[in-house]
Formats: C-alpha cells, structure tokens, sequence
C-alpha cells in the first residue's frame, strides 16, 4: 500500500516530486505542531438509472484535491485545494502556521501500515463492463421484475460505480497509498392492486467489480424487493403500545448502528456528550451481547485497507458479553483520551477533517435458533427490514420505521403490518436483549452513514434477536 508519489500518475500530481511533498511537509512539522498530515485523494463517479424502460440518467465526474491539517492539543487548523500544485501546497501551509509553536510533549501513537492483507483488489470498476452492459444490466432488473409478477407497474434501477484513490503523507513520514473500489445496485417496484399500491427495494454492492453482479445476485434483490412489496399489499395498519419485538439477521443492525455505535464513537465520549461517556469496564448491555466493528472484512462496502488518516482498520470489540471494553479513534481523540487508535478515522473527501466513524457495524451470534425466538413470543412484532430513522447520541434515544414487519401471536407469524416505528434509547434496548439468534447476517452492501455534515460507507449486521418491552409507535 506504500508506493512512491512519484509513479502516481493517474493523480495528476502536476510536477509535484516526493522531494515536493517532504520539503511541505517539514514546513508543516517545524512549527512544532503534535501532529500534521496530507491527505491526497483523487476520484472518478459514474452514475446510470433506469426508470419505466428507459435511462432517465447518466452521469460522469473527476474530482482531485489535497487537504492539509496540522494538530495542536485539542486545536485543528485544516486547509484544502481542488488544486494539487506546489503552490498550492505552499498557500496551505501558510493557513497551517496559525497555531504554531504550541507543540506539547507527549507524543502521538505510531501504528504502522504496512504489511496489511489486501481486502480489496485495487482495480477501476467503471471499466469493468462498457456502458452498454451497464444498461443492460439494468434493463435486465425490470424485465425480472415484471416478469415474477404482473402487479409490478413500475420498476426503477441504478448502478452507481466509483473509482478513488488516496495517498497521505503522515506524521511518521510514511506515504501510504489506497485504491478503493465501491460499486452498488439499486432496485426499487412499485405494485398495485385493488387501487392499493405498496413499494419494495433492495439492492447490495462492496468493493469490487461490476462482475459481482451476476443474474443469480440480481434475481435475489429484484425478488426482494417485489416480494417486500406485494407483502405490503395485504399489510393491515400496526397496533402502538410496549411489546416485545424481533429483530430479524442483517439490515435490522442499522438500528444497532444508529442506537449504539454512534455513541461508541471517541470524539463524543472525549467530550462527554455520549450516552456511554466514561461507561468502560461497565455492564451497559444483557449477558451475551458483544459488538464488533470490524474494517478488516473482505470486499465489504465498510471496510478499508487503512482509514482516511493511513492507520490500519482492525476488528474492534466494543461490547463483549455485556461489558463496554472500547471506542472507536482516529488518531486525534485517541491521543487526546490516552487510548490506541481503531482505524476509524474517516472522512468523506479532501475537503474535510477525519473524525472517528464506523466502518461494519455488527452483532455476534447468539446460541438460539431464530424459529425458537419467535415461537416464544406470545404478543410482539417481528421486523427484518428498516427505513429511515433518528437518535440523538446524547441522550441515546432513537425512533426507527419499519419498512417490513409482522405482528407474532402464540409463538407466529400472522399478518403483516405497515406504519410502525420502533421507539427507545440505545443503551435500554442492549439491556432488554433476551434472546440472541445463531444466524447472524450482515446487510448486503448499502449502507451510508452521515454524521456532521460528511457520509461515508459502511455495513451493518446482527442476528435474529429478541427485546423485551420496546414502544411500539404505529397507525392503528
């Protein structure tokens, strides 16, 4: 992953040398900052949609730039350029000197990058099928769709590609470089009937070529989505009240993500503004729940080779067994907390700053098979599918909509039901667990977090699980 800048053509360095880049560098460090980075990136976007048998879009975009940062104690200076010159360079460090000279003495962590596994192949999906097989591709998922059944009337499809590769000069004077392919199919019907219509949509995506999606993978997220769909049109109003619900593998770890992982995250524990503040070494979930964050897994859409600050991402262990034992760090709060950075720290481009941020979010297997878990529910709700939601990291309070859902009675499922919302806070809901499924799953590849403004990829996942009294908000 370390390669010299000077055989980085396609980031158009413009004449820039390594000799460029170190005399910039030193420039930066000399004025006895804690800390300081270069952070390269250079990208390539492209966009197809289809919609009622014709592409209603197509779209191409390069974008390059250079973001500079200096760190002193809790202070950040941050400067950027769409521009990557030496000029350019110089006029950043200028921004650079304002906190000068404030340097303190205890020095930042050096976690090395090198000899990481590959957990992606460093290739250019935009042209891993010519733009005529991008099209058929995605004509392909409106004839499947129509063709399972004829209540679909409308179907639209994406395929949205990108192409980015980054290189950082660190602290440590390494230069670490990263190419990372992300690709994602989206497919989205809508049904009617007796003058009811109802919508369904899947799709997945990771790290790799546009050959991943096979007919095989995409029958699976048409199927999906028109049977999310035509579910729905027998789907009656939900009930509202405090009942037990089951969480179905997968997807449903976004409420997971949203609810707790959020709040694991270093910069909101350094300042104490997290539900999980100063909670380490404490009992904060029901026995045998344990939480991961794991960066390191193979094509995944979350997973990076290093994280946006060249530190190599790492399976953390958040929770184990009910017990909170980490956060998430970059290298910033990290330091700033006495602690060892994750691989956390991301950012959405050049133009911003690394702050810590997930990057696949997931639950650990239970030892209870999911058909026992909804056999022991005599009352309750069964959801394995989730739209938007909302939490507030403070407090931990989270309200979530149930996209797919069923009301269980005597151990089964009976009907299904739309307009629930699933209500609570983060760290009640962990202690509530009671039952953990064996199946975990984690969701196909769409996930995409926001957090201050900027949004990154990430994954989610969690076995079938059972919580005890959750607010159920509903229409009915």
């Amino acid at each position: 992953m370390k390669k010299n800048l000077d055989n980085q053509t396609h980031l158009a360095i413009n004449n820039l040398s390594t000799q460029n880049i170190d005399s910039i560098f030193n420039k930066i460090v000399s004025s006895k900052v804690d800390y300081a980075d270069l952070y390269f990136q250079y990208t390539k976007n492209e966009f197809w949609s289809l919609e009622d048998g014709k592409v209603n879009n197509g779209s191409y975009s390069i974008d390059q730039g250079v973001g500079l940062r200096s760190i002193v104690g809790e202070k950040t200076a941050f400067t950027y350029s769409d521009e990557i010159s030496l000029s350019a360079l110089e006029n950043g460090v200028k921004v650079l000197k304002s906190i000068q000279n404030q340097g303190q003495s205890k020095s930042y962590d050096m976690t090395k990058s090198q000899n990481q596994p590959r957990l992606y192949q460093p290739i250019n999906p935009l042209e891993s099928k010519s733009p005529d097989e991008k099209i058929k591709l995605l004509h392909k998922v409106e004839a499947i769709a129509k063709k399972l059944d004829t209540r679909v009337i409308k179907v639209s499809a994406s395929l949205a590609m990108e192409y980015e590769v980054v290189v950082i000069k660190n602290f440590f004077g390494e230069l670490i470089e990263d190419t990372r392919p992300l690709v994602r199919l989206s497919v989205s019907v809508i049904v009617e009937s007796k003058q009811r219509r109802e919508q369904g949509s899947a799709g997945g995506g990771g790290r790799f070529g546009l050959e991943y999606f096979t007919d095989k993978i995409v029958e699976s997220y048409t199927n999906e989505a028109v049977s999310q769909a035509i579910i729905n049109l027998d789907a009656k109003p939900a009930p509202a009240g405090a009942t037990t619900v089951v969480l179905g593998p997968g997807w449903p770890g976004i409420l997971l993500h949203e609810a707790i992982g959020h709040g694991l995250e270093g910069d909101f524990n350094r300042k104490g503004t997290s539900a999980f503040s100063n909670k380490i070494g404490q009992k904060v979930a029901a026995k045998g729940v344990t939480v991961v964050d794991d960066g390191t897994l193979k094509d995944r859409r979350g997973s990076l080779n290093v994280d946006d600050e060249g530190t190599p991402t790492q399976n953390t262990t958040l929770i184990e067994d009910g017990i909170l034992v980490n956060y998430l760090q970059d290298k910033h709060n990290a330091h700033l907390m006495n602690m060892k950075p994750t691989g956390n720290g991301r950012r959405e481009s050049y133009a911003h700053t690394p702050m810590p941020r997930m990057t696949n979010t997931y639950m650990l297997n239970g030892q209870h098979d999911p058909k026992e878990i909804i056999a022991s529910v005599k009352n309750g709700l069964y959801s394995c599918n989730f739209g938007g939601g909302q939490v507030d990291i403070t407090s931990g309070k989270f309200v979530f909509s149930a996209s797919q859902a069923w009301i269980i009675k005597d151990g089964k499922l009976t009907y299904p039901v739309k307009g629930a919302s699933i209500v609570g806070n983060g760290p009640d809901i962990l202690n509530e667990v009671s039952m953990i499924g064996n199946d975990m799953a984690l969701d196909t590849g769409v996930g995409t977090c926001g957090k201050d403004g900027q949004s990154v990829p990430v994954g989610v996942g969690q076995p079938t699980l059972k919580i005890d009294n959750i607010i159920v908000g509903g229409t009915g």
